[in-house]
């Protein structure tokens, strides 16, 4: 289960990863989210193919989780303040269940069956609407003190000046480097520049076009999409020097730029990195999209039985 804000993805998943079938079901935001556990746990009975049985179940969940009791403290986009997702879950199907957020989950299904290719050593970075991570190290998520591990996206990159950010602080990676930062950096270069190609744009302008023109040469969008992938590869190698991953893998709609992205973005990083760090690690382009969760999400369902069963 992924839920989200506007819909919930399910899926069946065999134990090996093998996707057997997902859907979505929209997210009851009524009465502060109290119907949507038994709304998931109604559609997957409606979807449980006749003899199969359920033998765990994982969730990624937004919002500020107790990690252990499987406890929303807090999800804004669906209304629950402490909400005992987890409980509600697994007396309503009747196994056990496990959550965490949905991009550590990512970074997991990304690890499992994605561009993580089974190693324990990987830094996920999603580059969307914001900017999300996970960290993984010695096979393991890494959580932290209070389950904030991984928000890669606070990392304070412009020290000066920098644009205010949804987290209350100032000059975040993730006013820079994330689809709606790189926007707004080409919308700033636009206002000092009316030579680009860009211009024709302006009122819709998108990170697909900024990066599209960059390919075709365009100067302006060059310099915005190095100016982004400085402040990403700067980031990403300072966690490297600490964390030394194996993968480095890039997630996320801006993502799909694919090699215009990652070439500037290995540059920076080989230069701030120390050169042990760069040699070991690979920087990769995630492969299952919005499907990683999903996979996360049976990945910690299963670690969790397999523990259970170890006891």
């Amino acid at each position: 289960m992924d839920i989200g804000g506007t819909s919930v993805k399910l899926a069946f998943l065999t134990g090996e990863g093998e996707l057997l079938k997902k859907w979505e079901i929209p997210t009851n935001r009524a009465d502060e989210g109290r119907h949507v556990a038994k709304e998931i746990a109604a559609s997957i009975r409606e979807n449980l193919e006749e003899g199969a049985v359920i033998v765990g179940a994982g969730v990624g969940a937004p919002g500020f989780i107790e990690l252990e009791t499987g406890f929303i403290y807090h999800a804004v986009n669906i209304g629950w303040r402490d909400y005992p997702l987890r409980e509600e879950l697994e007396v309503e199907l009747g196994v056990g269940v496990k959550i965490d957020n949905d991009a550590n989950l990512a970074a997991l299904g990304e690890k499992w069956r994605g561009a993580g290719d089974g190693s324990d050593e990987v830094l996920f970075v999603t580059l969307g609407t914001g900017v999300g991570g996970g960290i993984i190290t010695n096979g393991e998520i890494l959580h932290g003190a209070s389950g904030m591990g991984g928000e890669i996206g606070h990392i304070t990159s412009v020290f000066e000046g920098g644009a205010p950010c949804n987290c209350g602080n100032f000059g975040c990676l993730e006013t820079v480097s994330s689809a709606t930062g790189i926007v707004r950096l080409a919308k700033e270069a636009l206002d000092q520049n009316r030579e680009s190609t860009l211009h024709t744009l302006r009122s819709e302008l998108t990170t697909k076009a900024v990066f599209d023109a960059c390919d075709q040469g365009d100067e302006l969008a060059k310099g915005v999409v190095q100016q982004a992938m400085t402040y990403l590869g700067i980031a990403l190698a300072n966690l490297s020097n600490a964390l030394n991953p194996r993968k480095i893998v890039i997630g996320g709609g801006v993502s799909k730029a694919g090699e215009t992205l990652l070439s500037p973005l290995r540059e920076v990083f080989e230069h701030y990195a120390l050169p042990r760090v760069a040699e070991s690690a690979e920087f990769k382009i995630a492969h299952l999209g919005n499907d990683a969760g999903i996979y996360g999400a049976v990945w910690i369902a299963k670690e969790a039985r397999e523990q259970r069963a170890g006891k």
